[in-house]
């Protein structure tokens, strides 16, 4: 069952009516008024009446009945469909969401589906600034999607601090399986993030150049800010995807360096067991002609020519970093 947050009308920059679903139509009707109204999940019974009360087309009632859709703006007649994508941080991943909003001549309507903030303090702004709401529903349009774009900011520090930690322990050469395991879903989690930011550049782009009778070229401005804004997040989420790439790659050479450091000493120190395994091996040979075996002190000269050679095989092994 869906939710109904809010439904209100405003006039001149102030809120004057908290309103029903069913008298959106006669409020939005009215001259120099407006009206907002904001779900959270709504069935489709309900979608059926925002889409009788307005008269919206009925795919973009699909789609918003169907989340899971990618960033995007679709214009019908004088109104518009968008579709924008949230994120925020649960414990140590990254959630997503969406919000679709319904926007035209008298009207703003905003859906949320899934992990997502509530509006409730964009909708607290707005009143708070009559000048600015004055303009209408092309800055309520602004405000929902500065609020959207604003909320990337927190998780890329959050991952920015995580990853900046895992960069330090890759170089101090401390990593271990499980941050090799994390930097692999972090890197993951950025690609979709990257998939929910990049098309919301073109969207906001798109909203910067429309022509619709509820848009005023004074907020066009407002719309180009939030592409600064999100080309930023964007560039932010390169920088810490190449960041990742290195550590990654920067950890598995390390591993390899470490097995390879590993083998040598092996390798070393298999060498210099060698040297007495082979000589106890030929004096371990049962013939009857050796003529060592009737040295008197052949024991102890077998003995001192294995510790010289053994110690000889470990200074060089050692100077050469292989012990």
């Amino acid at each position: 069952m869906g939710q109904l947050i809010a439904a209100a009308a405003y006039s001149g920059g102030r809120r004057v009516a908290d309103i029903s679903i069913e008298e959106g139509r006669s409020w939005a009707q009215k001259p120099s008024h407006f009206v907002w109204i904001g779900f959270h999940e709504p069935n489709e019974s309900e979608l059926r009446e925002i889409q009788a009360q307005f008269e919206l087309h009925p795919l973009a009632i699909e789609d918003a009945l169907h989340a899971h859709q990618r960033p995007k703006l679709e214009l019908y007649s004088d109104s518009l469909f968008l579709v924008l994508r949230t994120a925020q941080l649960q414990g140590d991943h990254v959630a997503f969401g969406e919000t679709h909003i319904f926007a035209g001549q008298g009207f703003v309507i905003s859906i949320r589906h899934g992990p997502s903030a509530s509006y409730a303090p964009v909708r607290t702004r707005c009143e708070s600034c009559p000048r600015l709401l004055r303009h209408g529903e092309d800055y309520v349009l602004y405000a929902i999607l500065d609020f959207v774009v604003d909320n990337y900011v927190p998780v890329i520090e959050a991952l920015e601090s995580e990853v900046s930690e895992l960069e330090d322990r890759v170089l101090k050469d401390r990593i271990t399986r499980g941050d090799v395991e994390r930097i692999y879903q972090l890197r993951r989690e950025l690609l979709q993030l990257r998939r929910t930011v990049a098309p919301t550049i073109e969207v906001c782009r798109r909203l910067e150049h429309l022509e619709l009778p509820f848009i005023e070229d004074a907020i066009r401005a407002y719309f180009r800010d939030v592409v600064d804004h999100v080309q930023r997040v964007n560039e932010s989420i390169d920088a810490l995807r190449e960041v990742l790439a290195f550590s990654f790659e920067a950890a598995l050479l390390l591993q390899s360096a470490r097995q390879g450091d590993i083998q040598r000493r092996f390798a070393g120190w298999a060498a210099i067991l060698a040297v007495p395994t082979a000589i106890a091996g030929i004096y371990g040979m049962n013939f009857d002609v050796m003529p060592e075996l009737n040295f008197r002190f052949g024991y102890f000269a077998v003995l001192a020519v294995i510790l010289a050679i053994c110690l000889y095989l470990f200074y060089r092994f050692r100077k050469a970093g292989w012990v």
